[in-house]
């Protein structure tokens, strides 16, 4: 008797979506094997190298032995670093015990929604969202409900409608700020308000997912569990990824209750025990020495922002913001809907991409994976010369939409 594939797998499985920014950079890679010229816009990826000193530090911690297992929640050397990193950049007050460092912060909020969620507990997710964050939540048997705010405001959601969402069953609010897909960044203010409509919610907490904290064109990052009255029900994540490009070190971390980082220890226990060693020293090494290369590679970020923004509002129905942070660009196409070269008929974010992709050989990422039909994501990780030739790609492509 022959065994079905279906049966082979989980349900869990099956039912779960496919990273949509892996799955494009997939199909840009299997075109530049063909020998088309491919701008990849899609992956969060900053083109940078880690900077030498922090190679260098994980180098000599090879050298100093730092090749064996590690506790499951960090080294004491860099959960310390947090811990003053969490105090000085955000004014947040942890202990060691409330420090878990993982395999990446996508690691980090997969161990909270397993840890924190059962079986029909809602989370609520401000949209435009991280691809991941949906499914992250089903995994851990939650329901993800979604409240999202379009360009015309900026992608930034407000308290009224968080307030609308919120229901007996919300154990969570997750978010990113600055904004993966859109750049947006809460303003403190605003950042407030949703911490007042948190807080008169017994029992109800906060993610916050600040791994774009140093990229950040503001001047100034806030963290919302600075706020007194959200304080103790603030689960703050970052990681190493962005601002020091460190992106295949695999290095997140959260601060949280002593409770919630407990739990948190255990679950990661089970799955992949600790980061590895020496990263570990290296991180630590990062967040305790000089930032220049940070701010100089956020400096870069600003410049390639404002060059992506000038050439897609010269595109003829592209409606474009003014991101403040990350290095997303998320313009609003959906007066393409409807639009057609003689082949093809664009009806969705998707089919745009996909258009784009085979006809333009530049990979962005369609909007209906963030929660956002009518946008898509283009990424300006790359340089100011890839970026100016996708852009007139793009331009020349889409006139051919009529």
């Amino acid at each position: 008797m022959s065994t079905t594939t279906k049966s082979i797998l989980s349900d869990r499985i099956l039912n779960m979506a496919q990273s949509a920014t892996i799955a494009m950079s997939q199909m840009a890679r299997e075109l530049r094997a063909e020998g088309h010229d491919v701008i990849s816009l899609s992956l969060g990826e900053p083109d940078f190298d880690t900077p030498d000193h922090i190679k260098e530090a994980a180098i000599q911690a090879l050298k100093d032995g730092y090749t064996k297992y590690t506790p499951v929640p960090g080294l004491p050397v860099l959960r310390q670093a947090i811990v003053d990193k969490f105090k000085r950049d955000n004014n947040l007050d942890f202990d060691q015990s409330q420090i878990v460092v993982s395999n990446g912060a996508k690691q980090s909020i997969a161990n909270l929604s397993l840890t924190m969620l059962n079986e029909g507990d809602e989370a609520v997710i401000l949209g435009p969202y991280w691809v991941s964050y949906y499914e992250i939540v089903r995994l851990g048997g939650g329901k993800p409900v979604i409240v999202s705010a379009g360009i015309e405001d900026d992608y930034k959601i407000n308290a009224d409608q968080l307030r609308a969402a919120i229901t007996p069953k919300t154990k969570f609010v997750l978010f990113s700020s600055p904004c993966n897909p859109t750049g947006s960044v809460y303003t403190e203010a605003e950042l407030k308000s949703i911490a007042d409509v948190v807080a008169e919610h017994e029992g109800l907490y906060i993610i916050a997912d600040e791994i774009y904290e140093y990229i950040n064109f503001t001047g100034k990052h806030v963290s919302i569990g600075s706020f007194e009255n959200v304080k103790d029900r603030t689960i703050t994540v970052n990681g190493f990824a962005k601002g020091f490009a460190m992106t295949g070190w695999r290095l997140g971390y959260m601060g949280a209750p002593k409770e919630i980082a407990a739990a948190c220890a255990k679950m990661q226990g089970q799955f992949t025990s600790g980061a590895n060693a020496f990263g570990q020293v290296a991180g630590a090494h990062a967040l305790n020495s000089d930032m220049t290369p940070t701010w100089k590679m956020r400096d870069a970020f600003l410049k390639r922002r404002d060059i992506v923004i000038a050439g897609l509002k010269e595109i003829p129905g592209f409606n474009v913001n003014n991101p403040k942070g990350a290095f997303y660009v998320f313009p609003d196409i959906s007066s393409y809907f409807g639009k057609s070269d003689g082949t093809t008929t664009i009806t969705n974010s998707n089919e745009f991409c996909q258009y784009i992709l085979k006809n333009a050989f530049v990979a962005v990422v369609a909007g209906s994976a963030f929660g956002a039909e009518g946008c898509f994501r283009l990424s300006y990780a790359a340089s100011e010369e890839q970026l100016l030739e996708a852009i007139s790609r793009i331009k020349v492509c889409v006139a051919k939409l009529v």
